[in-house]
């Protein structure tokens, strides 16, 4: 019996378009993804594991449509970019199902995680480079209607049931992998004070600060700025989990200074909008202020002083965002009208300075 005929390869112009798509979905829910520590966008990381599904499917209807021409690598350097291009994206792809049922892989200061969204990064200017030489916008004439649309929906279909199987086989075979929280991160370290992971985000290490010497200032668009020493710090408490980007989460009790009773001391001004929460490397995160009215600046963590590596004498503890945006070792509180948008480049340079 023939199998229907919109079974059949789609278009290869309509393929490269669809991998440029697939891989700019994958690629933007991915960075939208570092963000994302609620709940509520739960959407955000399922979206993006069944679009790498999709995306891996492509890739294979690709590879299985040039496999003869990548025998001319070694002869042409435009089929040697797509021979390569193929590669990162396999490996972008294996990585990260590889992480999703279980597997661990230790790189120094970095783990199959960041390995995944390194190579995912990868992808884009190797995509982009590619393009250039090989792509071709499709015509009208290579789409084909229904069969098209049948192919692509049948595509996603299979996707999510994919991705939908996989949590029921981590289940079952009681994998590393299915003890996830929703964002892929796995438990460690949980009430064990100081016990948790020691990450930095790029090079942010400076040297152990002097209790002595440090204080804390709370500044910028306020009626009153404040100079605090470390024995000024309350001892509120608050439970939270802190959620790492590279691939873990851990929930502990800490303890130190409520931001709001420190907004409600200085007295920000009537448009005051944000807050910023900038550490002695000069790494820093905004907040709006309402939000920074709900977090808190931690001197201790499940009863203990915090350690050096976690942010000692002071670090934020924002529930419901990811770990790189949780502050250590910070010295200055300002209090400002609007974001300071060079904080996204600052996360990124401070510790080089």
């Amino acid at each position: 019996m023939d199998r229907p005929t919109w079974l059949s390869a789609p278009n290869a112009r309509v393929v490269d378009a669809s991998l440029l798509i697939g891989v700019a979905f994958v690629v933007t829910t991915g960075v939208v993804s570092l963000y994302s520590g609620r709940p509520s966008r739960a959407w955000v990381f399922l979206t993006h594991g069944v679009g790498g599904l999709v995306v891996a499917a492509l890739v294979t209807l690709k590879l299985a449509r040039v496999r003869r021409r990548l025998r001319g690598a070694a002869e042409s350097a435009v089929v040697a970019l797509s021979a390569l291009l193929a590669v990162v994206t396999a490996a972008a792809l294996t990585s990260g199902v590889a992480w999703v049922f279980g597997a661990s892989l230790d790189l120094g200061p970095w783990g199959l995680l960041n390995l995944h969204i390194g190579l995912g990064l990868l992808v884009v200017p190797l995509l982009v480079a590619h393009l250039y030489w090989r792509f071709g916008l499709p015509s009208s004439a290579d789409f084909e209607g229904r069969r098209t649309a049948l192919r692509y929906t049948a595509l996603v279909v299979a996707g999510a049931a994919t991705y939908r199987l996989q949590s029921a086989a981590n289940a079952a075979l009681e994998t590393a992998g299915s003890q996830r929280r929703f964002t892929g991160s796995r438990e460690e370290g949980s009430d064990d004070g100081n016990g948790f992971p020691v990450t930095s985000w790029v090079a942010d290490s400076p040297a152990p600060l002097d209790r002595e010497t440090w204080s804390l200032s709370v500044d910028g668009a306020v009626a009153d700025s404040l100079d605090l020493d470390y024995d000024d710090l309350a001892r509120d408490e608050r439970r939270a989990l802190l959620d790492c980007t590279s691939g873990w989460y851990s929930e502990h009790d800490w303890q130190g200074i409520a931001v709001d009773e420190l907004l409600d001391a200085a007295g920000p001004e009537a448009d005051a909008e944000w807050v910023s929460f900038r550490s002695v490397t000069g790494y820093r995160w905004s907040l709006p202020i309402e939000e920074a009215r709900e977090v808190l600046l931690a001197t201790h963590v499940d009863g203990e002083e915090l350690s050096h590596g976690h942010g000692f004498p002071l670090r934020l503890v924002a529930p419901g965002r990811r770990g790189f945006q949780w502050v250590k070792w910070v010295e200055e509180v300002r209090v400002t009208r609007r974001r300071d948008h060079s904080e996204r480049l600052a996360i990124f340079v401070s510790g080089f300075r």
